[in-house]
């Protein structure tokens, strides 16, 4: 049975399509939580929808329901649930009755909420969060990126406007023929990610030998490139950590036996670990944001970063952290270890990581949204 969900006369009800959602673990997944408990927290009623998850108590004690689709699991990554396509939601839309859709980084399930949600009349928002034409790339599916952007023009066409989350994603999904889109980024738990969660006895397990503590947090899939930092591995005098979970982990501790890998993390665990770092590494090159790095900076931790797509606007080269342009693992190795040998440049651009997105608090990022999602309200057609 659905659930009634409470309204109020300034507040918005609006449903979140999330295409994964918890027990996962991912940005989407992070995101959506974020959102849904400030919605809660300003007044709002959000519900979820999602493939996968139960309903949970907000951050602010409000029970937020999560209506679950038929899913299915991708054969290379079982941990995750994703939707199954040809899903109709119009009834359910119809049901819940929201003031605005809100799609999170919409694919087969968010198609079928923005066909619902144009149907009934309700307007939506769609958030850019996954870039499927470089995965389509790098898994080599049927059509390739052109029928990937095809399929996004289609997806996004759903929707009254579209959210990027960088100023490189903005431009990308202009030149490929979508919008009206607008800027908006993610934010950063200040709390769980600051210096003084830095801890000396982690430090001294991690690197015994005072090594340089070098990590990246990421999902250990292909398109991450994590095989790239085999090479930093090896260094001498650096000591690699990786922090996540994903197919190819396996792979990947079998090409890195130096690295330490530890395994999915969250919390004031992940918190300390990263604070812990002394270099934060992501070889990225298809993030439309890259939570992780912006998470890092948080922490006081400087970033090396491949220069595309949305570390652009996070990373300023040689104040915050470095940008590596190209492909090649031995120019990204010769970049670390250069840093390795220049602690001064590494201080420096440590104490300018937590300011350069002290400003960037989910509550300053939760309003924008809410903005956006106000701007696009219209009345539900009868």
């Amino acid at each position: 049975m659905l659930p009634d969900l409470p309204g109020g006369p300034a507040g918005l009800r609006v449903a979140v399509v999330a295409e994964t959602f918890l027990p996962a673990v991912n940005g989407v997944v992070t995101s959506v939580l974020r959102l849904v408990d400030h919605l809660a927290v300003r007044g709002h009623d959000p519900v979820v929808v999602a493939p996968s998850g139960t309903d949970y108590e907000s951050r602010c004690g409000a029970l937020v329901p999560v209506l679950t689709v038929p899913a299915m699991r991708l054969p290379r990554y079982r941990q995750l649930a994703l939707a199954r396509p040809a899903g109709d939601l119009t009834a359910l839309l119809r049901r819940l009755a929201p003031d605005v859709v809100h799609l999170a980084s919409p694919a087969v399930l968010g198609l079928a909420a923005g066909r619902a949600a144009r149907t009934l009349g309700i307007p939506a928002v769609a958030v850019f969060q996954t870039d499927l034409a470089a995965y389509a790339q790098r898994y080599r599916l049927p059509g390739g990126a052109a029928a990937a952007w095809r399929f996004l023009r289609t997806v996004h066409g759903t929707a009254d406007l579209t959210l990027a989350p960088s100023s490189a994603s903005a431009a990308q999904l202009a030149r490929h023929g979508i919008g009206p889109v607008a800027l908006w980024p993610r934010g950063v738990d200040l709390a769980q990610f600051a210096p003084r969660h830095r801890d000396d006895a982690l430090r001294a397990t991690l690197a015994p030998r005072g090594e340089l503590l070098v990590g990246v947090v990421a999902r250990l899939a292909v398109e991450k490139r994590l095989e790239l930092l085999g090479p930093l591995s090896e260094l001498p005098g650096v000591r690699l950590v990786v922090v996540g979970d994903g197919p190819q982990r396996r792979a990947l501790a079998r090409a890195m036996p130096r690295a330490r890998f530890l395994g999915q993390l969250g919390g004031a665990e992940l918190g300390a670990v990263v604070a812990s770092l002394d270099l934060f590494v992501h070889p990225g090159a298809d993030e439309t944001f890259c939570q992780a790095v912006q998470e890092a900076l948080a922490a006081g931790v400087p970033a090396v970063v491949a220069a595309s797509g949305g570390p652009l606007d996070l990373v300023r080269h040689r104040e915050n952290g470095w940008l590596w342009a190209g492909d090649d693992p031995q120019v990204l190795a010769a970049l670390v270890a250069g840093l390795r040998d220049d602690p001064a440049a590494r201080s420096a651009a440590a104490a300018r990581a937590r300011p350069s997105v002290a400003g960037r608090t989910w509550g300053r990022i939760g309003d924008e949204l809410i903005g956006h999602l106000q701007r696009v309200r219209t009345p539900v057609a009868a």
